[in-house]
């Protein structure tokens, strides 16, 4: 009796797990009739292009790189406000756009690791949600490029932490 029990549970066990993921196959691949298309697509995203490099910027990257170039491995901190304001760290701030930034150090960055999440330079409450990507900046060898956008994906200015780390 128990082996027979314990076979048809073994047995049932096996329809349902086969009988789930052949539905979720099929729930995959057929469109929602109580959806409309739109609704189903994540909603479009902005360019993710960098602004040009302004006269000003690389002016001011080839001085902190004269004044900063023996540096082999090195890690650096900014805590940046909304406004493009530099509350604590090291780095220039600039600010291109709605949340566009460029941070620049006194070292090249090109081959190091960028880390940055949203937050607040003040110790009061928990920071607004959003998205914050990072790269190197373009054409500059010395400084890396953040963007910031709400939940959205709509481009907004909200505050960062940004660690640079090169070996």
């Amino acid at each position: 009796m128990k082996t027979s029990f314990r076979r048809k549970a073994a047995a049932i066990t096996f329809a349902v797990l086969a009988l789930s993921l052949a539905g979720g196959g099929i729930a995959v691949a057929q469109p929602s009739a109580k959806a409309p298309q739109e609704a189903v697509q994540p909603a479009a995203r902005g360019t993710n292009a960098q602004p040009p490099v302004t006269a000003e910027s690389t002016r001011k990257a080839r001085a902190a790189l004269k004044a900063n170039s023996t540096l082999i491995a090195t890690t650096s901190i900014v805590v940046v406000n909304a406004n493009g304001t530099k509350v604590r760290g090291v780095g220039t701030v600039i600010k291109y756009g709605p949340g566009q930034y460029e941070v620049q150090v006194g070292y090249t960055v090109t081959a190091g690791v960028f880390v940055a999440t949203l937050g607040r330079g003040d110790a009061c409450c928990v920071p607004a949600g959003g998205e914050i990507s990072v790269a190197p900046r373009l054409s500059t060898p010395n400084a890396v490029f953040i963007q910031t956008r709400n939940s959205a994906g709509t481009p907004v200015d909200l505050g960062f932490h940004l660690v640079i780390h090169t070996a």
